[in-house]
Formats: structure tokens, sequence, C-alpha cells
């Protein structure tokens, strides 16, 4: 996968970042909460910050110093997730 694949991302070879605004506070919680599920499943997880409804996404593969397939992968299942909550 590459980043051509996600269009809702941007970034270069050392992270990925997606931004996403939900309807409301707990709307955006509820996404973490299944981000989390997901990248505790995957063992790789995303840097995430949270600005009331307005969440940012962080990926990169921090022991390879890049962004990595896990990376993009994990994009693409939290793609699937705020496509789903929304």
């Amino acid at each position: 996968m590459t980043l051509a694949e996600l269009p809702a991302w941007s970034g270069d070879e050392t992270e990925i970042t997606r931004t996403v605004e939900l309807p409301g506070f707990m709307d955006a919680i509820a996404v973490v909460d299944r981000v989390a599920v997901v990248a505790e499943e995957m063992n790789h997880h995303p840097d995430i910050d949270i600005r009331w409804r307005t969440l940012t996404f962080r990926c990169s593969t921090h022991t390879a110093g890049k962004v990595t397939e896990r990376d993009y992968e994990l994009a693409s299942r939290i793609d699937e997730i705020v496509a789903n909550q929304s």
C-alpha cells in the first residue's frame, strides 16, 4: 500500500497524518475507542491528538524511523472506522 491509496492522509516517508472532524465530542471519543481496539490487535499504535470533536492521527513506525506497511494498514483501518462513524 502507498500514501496515494489513502487520499485522506498526507505526509512523507517519516510520518503520515489525517485530521477528521466528528459531529461532537462523544463521537470523536467513540472513534478513539474503536481505533484503540484495532491498535491493540495490531500491536501498532498511532499518536492521537484530541481537540473537542477534531482528531488528528499520526502514524509512523518509531523503531524503523519511517512509515512502514504497518502504518499504511493502520491508516486504512482508521479510515474504515471513521467512515462507519460518520
